[in-house]
C-alpha cells in the first residue's frame, strides 16, 4: 500500500508529545454496512467475479457488467442480499441466473438485492449492469478511485487504485476484505485499438472490433482481493522473461510506456531478481506462479495489486528521490518494487478479514524492506535501516481500531509494526526460526483470510513463546516501553523492569557482540539476573535501542 515520509522534525515533535491512544470517530450506519458481515451478506460466499467495462475518456464514465458467482453457505434469515457500489456510479438492472430480473433498493453505497429462497450448497450468478461517472481520484492513491491521466506525450492513460476506499468504488461487489472469490477472476477491457489493456493474471484473449476499439481480456484463477483487481490502459509496450524460482518457472512481463520500455528493459528486472531471491528464500515461493507476475508502470507512485503490481517511481532508487529511513541506504534499492512485490506474501497471499487488522499486511511487507536490505546488502545494513524507519511512528492511536465499521487504525501499522517483528526477531536470535516463521505463515494461511489473532497465535506457537502482551502493547496502546535496568559495580548482576507499558510485558531480549551472548526475560516487575564474564558490556543503551524498539533507561541505585 502507499506510504508516507515524514519529516524528521515532525516525526520528533510528534513523538516527544505521544498520548494514550484516541479512538473517537463517531461511525455511521454506512460504515456498519460496509464494514460488518450482516445478515444479507453472512449467508452467501462470491465464488467468482467477471468484469467487463468500456472506459469514455473525454466523460470520464463507465458502461459495465459485473457478473457474481456465488454460493448459499448458509442459512438464508432474508431474501436479500447487500451489494456495494459507490455513488455516483448507478445500477440500471440485475439478472439472476441469466433469465431473472430482480428488484434492487438503495441505501447509501449500499445495494439491497431481492433474491428467492435458494438451496443451501447451490451456486448463482447475478449480472449486474451498471453505469456512469465514476468517482475520480484526485491524488492516487492517496484518496483512491479511478485515475483520468496523460502520459508526456498527452495521451489517455487510465489505472484505478482503491484499497481502503474499496473495490465498489468501481465495480459492485461484495467488498469485505473476509470474501475472496474463491475460483478467481476475469476482467475484459474494451478501449481505443490504439492504447492496451492490462488485467491481473494472464491475457486470455484479444479481439479487434470494427468500431475503433479492441477487447482484451484477463483473468486469475487464484482467490483475489476485490481491491486488487484492476485496468491498465495506455500506451504501453511489453518484454517479459521466465524467472526459475522455488516452485519452478515463474512468467514475468514488464510493461512500460512505450517510450520508456528501455529504461525499464535495463532497469527493471534486476530489482525484481533481487526481490524474488530474497522474499522466496524468507518468506517462501511466490505465492501466484499460475498466475504470473506483471510489473506494470503506471502515473501514481504504485499499489500491490495481485500478479500485476503498479509502479510508479521513475525507474529511480530510493521513494520517488527519497529515503525514508534516513540512513542512505534507502538510495541503494527501489522501494515500490520491493515493498509493493513484499505485499504478495502478506496482503495479496495473507489477507485479512477485517480492515482493523490491516497491519498484518502493513506491518510484515514494510518488515520485507528490512529483509530484502538485509538479504542484498548485509545484516548490519538491515538493522540500521529498520532502526531509521523509527522516524515515521508517530504513536498517534491504536495500530488495530474498531472492528465492524471498515476502519483503519494508525499510519504506524507501517514501520511501528515492522520494528515490533524486528524485536522479535532479535530476540529470539535464531534466524533459523525467524524463517521458519515467516515461511510458516505463507505455507499455513496460503490463500486464506485471517484475523491479526491467528497471526498472532501462529507466531507465539511456531517460537515457543508467548507473546501475547507484546502484540497487545505495539497494536493496542500507543505507548513506547520503558526498560529500565542496573548493572551492578562489580558486573556480576542487571537488574531490570519494564515501565510505561501494559501488565504483563515480556518482550525478550538478546544482546550479543558475536563473542558473548545474553537474553534476558524482562517483565513489568523487577527481576535479577546473574552475569556472566564479558555479559555485563552488552547492556548499554545503544545496543538495547539499536535492536529492539523499547525507550532503555540505565537507573542509578
Amino acid at each position: 500500500m502507499k506510504t508516507r515520509f515524514l519529516s524528521a522534525a515532525a516525526v520528533s515533535l510528534l513523538l516527544s508529545s505521544a498520548c494514550p491512544a484516541q479512538q473517537s470517530k463517531a461511525f455511521t450506519r454506512a460504515d456498519t454496512l460496509r464494514g460488518t458481515i450482516n445478515e444479507e451478506r453472512s449467508w452467501w460466499d462470491v465464488q467468482r467475479y467477471d468484469l467487463s467495462v468500456r472506459p469514455d475518456y473525454p466523460s470520464k464514465t463507465i458502461a459495465a457488467t459485473s457478473v457474481i458467482t456465488y454460493k448459499v453457505t448458509g442459512k438464508q434469515t432474508v431474501n436479500r442480499l447487500q451489494l456495494d457500489l459507490q455513488e455516483p456510479l448507478i445500477i440500471d438492472s440485475i439478472l439472476l441466473d441469466k433469465k431473472q430480473k430482480v428488484n434492487f433498493t438503495k441505501d447509501g453505497n449500499a445495494w439491497h438485492v431481492d433474491v428467492p429462497s435458494q438451496q443451501k450448497n447451490s451456486e448463482h450468478a447475478l449480472a449486474v449492469f451498471y453505469q456512469g461517472k465514476v468517482h475520480e481520484a484526485k491524488r492516487a492513491p492517496w484518496d483512491g478511485g479511478w485515475i483520468w491521466a496523460t502520459d508526456s506525450l498527452g495521451r489517455p492513460w487510465m489505472t484505478v487504485a482503491c484499497q481502503g476506499l474499496g473495490a465498489s468504488v468501481w465495480f459492485p461487489c461484495k467488498d469485505h476484505q473476509s470474501d475472496e472469490p474463491d475460483k478467481g477472476a476475469s476482467l475484459t477491457m474494451t478501449v481505443p485499438d490504439t492504447l492496451t489493456a492490462i488485467g491481473n493474471g494472464r491475457l486470455q484473449s484479444k479481439k479487434q472490433n470494427s468500431d475503433g476499439t479492441a477487447t482484451y481480456t484477463y483473468a486469475v484463477t487464484n482467490p483475489i482481493s476485490t481491491y486488487c483487481i484492476i485496468p491498465y490502459i495506455g500506451k504501453y509496450a511489453n518484454f517479459k522473461e521466465t524467472y526459475k524460482g522455488e516452485k519452478g518457472n515463474l512468467d514475468i512481463n514488464y510493461w512500460a510506456l512505450d517510450y520508456n520500455l528501455d529504461i525499464a528493459r535495463s532497469y527493471m528486472p534486476k530489482e525484481v531478481h533481487n526481490m524474488l531471491n530474497a522474499f522466496e528464500f524468507w518468506f517462501g515461493p511466490y505465492p501466484f506462479y499460475e498466475d504470473g507476475y506483471q510489473l506494470i508502470e503506471t502515473s501514481h507512485t504504485g499499489m500491490e495489486h495481485q500478479s500485476a503490481v503498479s509502479y510508479g517511481n521513475w525507474y529511480k532508487p530510493g521513494y520517488r528521490g527519497r529515503d525514508g529511513s534516513g540512513t542512505g541506504i534507502g538510495m541503494k534499492w527501489d522501494f515500490i518494487i520491493i515493498h509493493e512485490s513484499g505485499h504478495e506474501w502478506f496482503g495479496n497471499n495473507i489477507t485479512t478479514k477485517d480492515l482493523a487488522d490491516m497491519w498484518v499486511h502493513e506491518g510484515f511487507t514494510n518488515y520485507s524492506e528490512t529483509i530484502f536490505v538485509d538479504y542484498v546488502f548485509g545484516k548490519e545494513s538491515g538493522d540500521a535501516y529498520n532502526k531509521g524507519t523509527r522516524r515515521g511512528i508517530r504513536n498517534d492511536k491504536n495500530i488495530i481500531p474498531e472492528y465492524n465499521v471498515n476502519a483503519q487504525g494508525s499510519g504506524d501499522m507501517y514501520p511501528k509494526a515492522g520494528n515490533m517483528i524486528h524485536s522479535i526477531r532479535h530476540g529470539l536470535n535464531d534466524d533459523t526460526l525467524f524463517r521458519k516463521i515467516l515461511r510458516g505463515l505463507n505455507s499455513t494461511f496460503y490463500h486464506q483470510t485471517v484475523t491479526s489473532k491467528q497471526v498472532e497465535n501462529y507466531v507465539s506457537k511456531t517460537a515457543k513463546f508467548n507473546y501475547a502482551k507484546v502484540f497487545d502493547q505495539y497494536l493496542r496502546t500507543t505507548q513506547i516501553p520503558t526498560l529500565e535496568f542496573i548493572v551492578a559495580p562489580n558486573k556480576e548482576t542487571v537488574r531490570l523492569r519494564y515501565t510505561n507499558c501494559i501488565a504483563g510485558f515480556n518482550l525478550p531480549i538478546t544482546l550479543t557482540n558475536g563473542k558473548d551472548e545474553l537474553r534476558l526475560l524482562p517483565t513489568d516487575q523487577w527481576k535479577t539476573v546473574k552475569l556472566k564474564t564479558g555479559q555485563a558490556s552488552l547492556i548499554t543503551s545503544e545496543n538495547i535501542e539499536n535492536m529492539f524498539y523499547v525507550k532503555p533507561v540505565q537507573v542509578k541505585e
